[in-house]
């Protein structure tokens, strides 16, 4: 066929330029013609060229850390692409897909490249988005072409198994029936349906799908039968040796002092994912370079968490008076944070950092995965110390307190949720919004009476320690811990 029309196209050319016609009528003609014979073509070619661009990128389990039991789980899922004898023998169905759940940064795509290289398979990378379009019937036709691009790309590369990774696939395998204005969405995913269930395929070669989404709650649940997602692995953010391993790996190849202590970065760094633990690393090495340092220090490292969590300082500066309430703030924070949870404040400063003023950054003792009503409760009256602190101190609130007022209503909120509130097991969807606003008033009110109960024989050593942090900007929790036992004999 592409020979006859290239055939006729010549001859027709021939006979043009010999009446000496102008070429712009055919040029136009062919030009339509191409799109209408195959309108993504051009996607075609650019989907194939991100499948070559991923198989590039080489890498291995073992340079993956923090996420042992997600590998474990793929791992043994792999086996069956790599054992397709034995798997015959035994009978068993081989697997159609693995769908990776969790939040953005803990290294979906990573396990997904690593997944390529340890089963030696054909690998091509591809994004949700890219099947998506306004015209009907283009994004089934591409999941089609895909499917195909993988089974020729394995046969080329003599290879009987191929790794086909949909990224954010939410976007294509979203719940049908919910866009009403055309069916594009459906008909991309009924294809994607198909596809998985080997309805358009020859069976010579085994195409494993993996995919990865941080919103499985919008997923068709036809994706998740067995038979198309057959594992669903949990990759989660990492625990603290986790951290200490991502950490290990991201600072291999980064001249580091011999004395800087790994599990104290990663005891703070609770709750960052692998992506915010390589920019740490990163973000401490460039700390280094600016002080002219050859090695990275424990200080560069501190300091990085600070700007990955709040960004970089700025160069403004509030008036006096506004820099003496933003340090009595903080140092009620601090001072409530040790009342109730002893060690747990790991700095105090008011350097303007991205939209904060000031802060007070906590060590937890452990990492927590599930919370008491007190823990919660715990967490509400550090957020109200700023603003219990100012009103004592110089006896009114201010705006400053804006953010911690809304993250104490989301914990209320939180604790009526869980059936820890004095309304017992309820529905949110079924509470009056009147009785929902009166019972995070009285969470909120008991906490605020807690933390005023706490901080009013202490104005002196709020006034003290704001003081120390005016005039330092930033001290660390070590600093506030021995200031308070020398002027109070005693932990707060």
């Amino acid at each position: 066929m592409r020979e006859l029309l290239a055939g006729v196209g010549l001859a027709a050319v021939v006979i043009l330029l010999y009446y000496q016609s102008s070429l712009l009528p055919l040029l136009l003609l062919a030009a339509v013609f191409l799109l209408l014979f195959n309108p993504a073509g051009l996607k075609t070619m650019r989907i194939g060229a991100i499948g070559k661009r991923a198989r590039g990128q080489s890498i291995s389990f073992n340079q993956i850390g923090g996420q042992e039991t997600a590998k474990k789980e793929l791992l043994e899922a792999l086996d069956f692409v790599m054992k397709p004898q034995e798997v015959k023998h035994m009978g068993i169905r081989p697997l159609k897909g693995v769908l990776l759940v969790g939040p953005p940064g803990t290294g979906k795509t990573l396990l997904a490249k690593a997944a390529a290289s340890y089963t030696g398979s054909s690998f091509l990378s591809v994004a949700g988005s890219e099947f998506i379009e306004v015209y009907a019937g283009v994004g089934a036709q591409r999941v089609r072409q895909l499917f195909e691009q993988c089974r020729q790309k394995a046969r080329r590369e003599g290879r009987n198994s191929a790794i086909l990774f949909i990224d954010e696939i939410d976007i294509l395998g979203g719940q049908r029936g919910r866009h009403s204005s055309h069916l594009e969405y459906d008909q991309t995913l009924n294809q994607l349906l198909v596809e998985m269930d080997g309805l358009g395929s020859s069976g010579d070669l085994n195409i494993l799908v993996i995919a990865a989404t941080n919103r499985p709650e919008a997923l068709d649940p036809a994706l998740l039968r067995p038979g198309r997602f057959d594992r669903v692995v949990q990759v989660d953010l990492p625990d603290l040796e986790g951290r200490k391993q991502i950490l290990e790996l991201h600072l291999r190849n980064k001249p580091v002092e011999e004395n800087i202590s790994l599990e104290k970065i990663a005891r703070e760094t609770f709750g960052f994912s692998g992506a915010h633990l390589e920019s740490l690393a990163n973000e401490s090495a460039i700390l280094a370079m600016r002080e002219g340092r050859r090695r990275i220090g424990e200080k560069h490292l501190l300091e990085a968490i600070d700007k990955v969590i709040m960004g970089e300082k700025l160069e403004r500066k509030p008036e006096k008076e506004e820099m003496w309430r933003i340090a009595v703030h903080e140092t009620g924070h601090a001072l409530v944070s040790e009342a109730l949870r002893p060690g747990s404040v790991s700095q105090v400063t008011i350097t303007p950092r991205g939209k904060a003023l000031g802060y007070v950054r906590h060590q937890p003792e452990r990492d927590y995965y599930i919370y008491t009503a007190a823990q919660l409760e715990e967490q509400i009256a550090v957020l109200l110390g700023g603003t219990g602190s100012e009103k004592l101190v110089l006896g009114s609130r201010s705006t400053g307190s804006q953010s911690d007022f809304q993250q104490a209503v989301r914990l209320a909120k939180k604790i009526i949720a869980a059936g820890l509130s004095s309304l017992g097991v309820v529905s949110m969807e079924d509470l009056p919004a009147g009785l929902l606003h009166r019972t995070i008033q009285e969470i909120i009110a008991a906490q605020e009476q807690r933390v005023s109960e706490l901080l009013a024989p202490q104005v002196e050593l709020i006034k003290h320690i704001a003081r120390i942090i005016l005039e330092k900007e930033k001290i660390s929790g070590e600093f506030l811990r021995r200031h308070l036992l020398s002027a109070t004999g005693s932990a707060v």
